[in-house]
């Protein structure tokens, strides 16, 4: 594989290939060109760049071929002809390709049967424990908080209560529960006081709001109303003037507050329900579903207005709301029907309007309520029914839904059954192979699901907007694809 140079030099360089080229060749002294010979040099300057370039590439060649030895591909075995560049390179590729295709070998690929798995390690495989739900599993991440266990020092004791009245369902609904936390965080602040060296609107915050709005969190999910409440009261402290007196600041807070609930709230309420009562007339059978407040009001309202009409109510475990809404009504004066939501396809035939309250209304104008909210709404519009949203302002949302899975609540499954009804079902069946007396109430959920069973609970559900005609708000009323218009002009001004 020897190379010689065109027939223009004058001095044609001795065979490359023969001619081994260290790696690393010594360094010679700085004075060694001086004794290079006059021979030598005058050869080296009569090379043209042409026969410079070909000379490297003949010694690049041989270095590949030597360090390659036997190993290469046929075509550079000695004395073959060097290949062009990019036919090397192609070779190459195609080389490394079917190195990656060829299949491994037995001692690098082992097979399943021959990898012995101890009998200690399959017990504790099948002890695993097994997984919450297939498509509700991301909401058991976090376990509800039913005590005052484990919470921060720092949380106040008015926030405590209001925690635990949260976790057991004392208070319930969306605006009562936002009501109450501002009403508790009116206490937080009264009984402020900024550190040294500090402000106001960077400490409290932070440092003294944040762990009451953990604790909350932790006993329930926070609402769509209470997260837009909770923003808004950040942005009013972060704007308290640093040169404000303390004392001045606080009564300004606690001032904000009692506006917030008065023209949010309250004002809301009363626009909303007079505007809703008009939509009642004389004969008209009302169905709800579950428990409103802003829908209670809107029943007195009519019925002292002396509209006769009656209300249907339809309601749904596990909290069975509608049966204090029912109560209420009835003890008022008004004509009420109680029925199971099992009988929904029999009661909307009666019906001649539906009225439903909203947990949040989402900005692609779809209902974000209670369970079972969903499915009445659907039996009405196959009726031709009217369904009308009485909602706050407050309540609506940037966010978009599309289904009850992503975003959702579940409650404890022990909560499927009051302690009244498992005390009923525990008289109905004796544990095998125990007295009656060893068995507790918690037995009960394990003998009628099973040990394979779980059960699931969630308290909400997304109704689509085609089966929704109108939402009322205190801006008037308006079709579901209005709802981001709304929320953008309530939270401007």
């Amino acid at each position: 594989m020897s190379e010689t140079p065109g027939s223009g030099a004058a001095q044609p360089p001795p065979a490359v290939l023969p001619i081994e080229i260290p790696s690393n060749p010594p360094l010679q002294p700085q004075g060694s060109a001086k004794t290079t010979r006059p021979a030598e040099a005058a050869g080296v300057l009569k090379l043209s760049a042409a026969e410079l370039k070909k000379k490297k590439q003949a010694e690049k060649q041989a270095r590949r071929a030597q360090t390659k030895g036997s190993g290469g591909p046929p075509s550079q075995q000695k004395g073959a002809p060097p290949k062009d560049g990019f036919k090397q390179v192609k070779e190459l590729k195609q080389a490394a390709k079917d190195d990656k295709l060829r299949p491994m070998s037995a001692r690098r690929r082992p097979s399943q049967s021959e990898v012995t798995v101890p009998e200690k390690l399959k017990k504790e495989i099948r002890k695993e424990p097994k997984q919450q739900g297939l498509f509700f599993g991301h909401l058991y991440n976090q376990p509800r908080q039913h005590s005052m266990v484990g919470a921060s020092k720092d949380v106040h004791p008015a926030v405590l209560a209001l925690g635990l009245q949260y976790s057991s369902y004392v208070v319930c609904g969306s605006t009562a529960r936002m009501v109450s936390m501002l009403l508790a965080f009116k206490a937080v602040i009264e009984s402020y006081s900024t550190p040294v060296g500090t402000s106001l609107a960077r400490h409290l915050t932070s440092h003294h709001l944040s762990p009451q709005i953990d604790y909350l969190r932790s006993c329930r999910p926070l609402s769509i109303s209470m997260g837009n409440a909770i923003r808004w009261l950040k942005d009013v402290i972060i704007k308290i003037d640093p040169s404000t007196p303390e004392a001045q600041a606080k009564r300004d807070l606690l001032s904000e507050i009692d506006n917030f609930i008065l023209q949010r709230i309250t004002a809301a309420d009363e626009l909303i329900s007079e505007t809703a009562a008009k939509k009642i007339e004389e004969g008209d059978v009302i169905l709800t579903y579950a428990s409103s407040s802003i829908v209670e009001k809107t029943f007195l309202r009519a019925h002292n207005a002396g509209i006769k009409f009656s209300v249907m109510v339809v309601d749904s475990g596990p909290l069975f709301e509608g049966e204090r809404l029912a109560r209420d009504l009835a003890n008022h004066g008004l004509q009420v029907r109680y029925r199971n939501i099992r009988a929904a396809s029999h009661a909307v035939r009666d019906a001649s309007k539906v009225f439903l309250g909203a947990h949040a209304m989402m900005s692609n104008g779809r209902l974000y309520s209670r369970v079972g909210t969903a499915v009445v709404s659907m039996l009405a519009n196959d009726h031709s029914l009217p369904v009308i949203v009485l909602c706050e302002s407050v309540k609506f949302t940037e966010r978009v839904a599309l289904d009850s899975i992503v975003g959702n609540e579940v409650a404890p499954a022990e909560e499927l059954l009051s302690e009244s009804e498992r005390q009923a079902l525990l008289s109905l069946k004796k544990p095998e192979g125990s007295d009656e007396a060893k068995a507790g109430p918690d037995d009960v959920l394990k003998w009628i699901a099973g040990s394979d069973t779980q059960m699931l609970q969630v308290l909400y559900d997304v109704t689509p907007a085609e089966y929704i005609n109108m939402v009322i708000t205190e801006y008037g009323s308006l079709p579901p694809s209005s709802v981001p218009v709304v929320h953008r002009l309530s939270t401007n001004t």
